[in-house]
């Protein structure tokens, strides 16, 4: 099992309540869509993926392993988009609070808060 697979055990784990969730292959990994919106990206090298409020961003991007997103080298995704490196969420503990702040941006774009 490689590190995108071993990433994408443990988020189905941590998803398993969301009432509207569905798995695609997205940006060359495997993405949750939650009530039909893209909430994180299991990437190869067990990065996630994950979408956010815009104005989270910045503070975001000062955590360790956080960055900014790129489509493709030198070709950033826009504002909302961070990457975060595989030893940032090598734990649950660590991997949970990047999930919650993905699900609350979630939310509020489908008002489901």
């Amino acid at each position: 099992m490689d590190a995108r697979d071993r990433l994408v055990e443990r988020l189905r784990v941590l998803l398993a309540e969301e009432p509207v969730t569905r798995e695609i292959s997205m940006f060359g990994g495997r993405a949750f869509m939650v009530n039909e919106k893209l909430a994180v990206c299991a990437m190869k090298q067990g990065e996630l993926l994950i979408r956010v409020a815009a104005d989270e961003q910045e503070a975001l991007l000062a955590q360790p392993g956080a960055a900014q997103a790129e489509m493709g080298s030198g070709r950033e995704m826009g504002a909302g988009w961070i990457i975060v490196d595989a030893t940032a969420i090598d734990t649950d503990d660590r991997l949970e609070p990047w999930l919650e702040r993905a699900l609350t941006h979630n939310r509020a774009a489908t008002g489901r808060e």
